[in-house]
């Protein structure tokens, strides 16, 4: 890789690392896989082959996205609101139950319905699209092919070192998730977070 690729590599990584480090409803999901350790793999797989998808899609097939972006826009705002503001309803009600490091609930899911949870997080939420076919799209769309895909790669890469090591890394806080207080205290930020995300969706925020 040349020196200029490598430029437009870690111009890109910036970028998706910049995006994605951020608290939303598909990170305090994956932490939430990852401190039951249930499922982590394959959700941070999928997580980061979505970004992927996105990403790629947003670089190579922008003008047809964009053709579509009124009514994708409109019905992705609509069930993603619902289904946010649902969550983040129960994550409300949890907070008054007493939770282990072993949570009764959605985090012992089968691997079906944490992969349906997962795959909602991701495609339902309208901000995914603008990060990643928008935004990261349009700034790959300026370079020529070749550099274009190094840039899609290194926003992809910074996508798979996120996920992984938010998933994986996420075992390191075992031990303060044993007391039932640190759960209320996660299940009372997912609340916050998804509730906050519903509205401002709901709202065209």
């Amino acid at each position: 890789m040349s020196w200029a690729l490598l430029a437009i590599f870690m111009a890109g990584f910036s970028l998706g690392g910049s995006l994605i480090i951020a608290i939303g409803a598909q990170n305090a999901f994956v932490l939430k896989q990852g401190l039951v350790r249930r499922h982590v793999l394959a959700i941070v797989t999928v997580c980061a082959l979505s970004d992927a998808l996105l990403i790629w899609s947003g670089a190579f097939a922008l003008s047809a996205v964009a053709g579509t972006a009124v009514w994708v826009s409109v019905a992705a705002r609509a069930f993603g609101a619902a289904f946010l503001v649902i969550y983040g309803l129960r994550a409300a009600w949890r907070v008054f139950q007493k939770q282990t490091l072993v949570p009764d609930g959605e985090a012992q899911d089968s691997l079906g319905r944490a992969l349906a949870l997962c795959l909602s997080f991701t495609f339902l939420n309208p901000h995914v699209y603008l990060d990643t076919v928008v935004l990261v799209g349009a700034i790959a769309s300026r370079y020529p092919i070749l550099e274009r895909s190094s840039f899609c790669l290194g926003a992809t890469s910074a996508s798979f070192i996120w996920f992984f090591g938010l998933g994986f890394g996420a075992r390191l806080l075992a031990p303060l998730f044993a007391k039932p207080i640190a759960w209320r205290i996660l299940e009372a930020i997912l609340a916050v977070v998804m509730l906050t995300i519903g509205i401002q969706i709901a709202y065209g925020g």
